[in-house]
């Protein structure tokens, strides 16, 4: 690629980035979003999302596909990150130093936080716990069902959607199916 801009995530606190500047250098005059969520609510403000990534990948070597369901079931399932976020995110994150990347013959690309990497997520240590802490906050406070009974809900219907997508059922594929999910709803109502 001949043409490439990757904008520095820095959290927006005091510190200073791996460059020795302030926390909005070079965005001066520029309004800094962060993620919402589905019903707008604001999800992470800008940086946040690159030091949960990173903390994330502290707990285990993740794939990005890893990430982008760990960070749903984080947020509560009203903001899934796009993955125009999230690869970006660990380019970033490969580029400055803070990740490594393991290539597998699958073409999947296995993240692990370097030792730099880790090191600044300790000397972020509060403004990451913080994060997380504000986001399980938001997510303890959130009305509705619990992500993963909605994540099963969503499984439920896209299983539904692909196995009655344009193809003939025949009687008794309809009745396994019918019975399945009253068995499912029987056990619900049981729990």
């Amino acid at each position: 690629m001949f043409f490439r801009h990757f904008h520095r995530h820095e959290p927006c606190h005091p510190a200073r980035d791996d460059f020795g500047r302030g926390r909005h250098a070079g965005h001066e005059g520029h309004r800094h979003r962060g993620f919402r969520s589905r019903d707008s609510e604001r999800v992470f403000e800008h940086g946040d999302l690159r030091l949960v990534i990173m903390a994330l990948l502290a707990e285990k070597p993740r794939y990005g596909y890893e990430i982008i369901k760990a960070l749903e079931e984080r947020v509560g399932g009203g903001y899934s990150p796009s993955p125009g976020v999230v690869y970006p995110t660990l380019t970033l994150l490969e580029e400055v130093g803070h990740a490594t990347v393991a290539d597998e013959h699958s073409g999947r690309r296995l993240y692990t936080l370097s030792n730099e990497g880790l090191a600044y997520l300790e000397a972020n240590r509060t403004l990451v716990d913080s994060i997380l802490a504000r986001v399980d906050e938001a997510n303890n406070s959130r009305r509705g069902p619990p992500i993963p009974v909605l994540r099963a809900m969503e499984n439920l219907g896209v299983a539904l959607r692909l196995r009655l997508r344009g193809r003939a059922v025949s009687d008794e594929q309809a009745r396994a199916i019918a019975a399945a999910i009253d068995a499912a709803a029987k056990s619900v109502e049981e729990s």
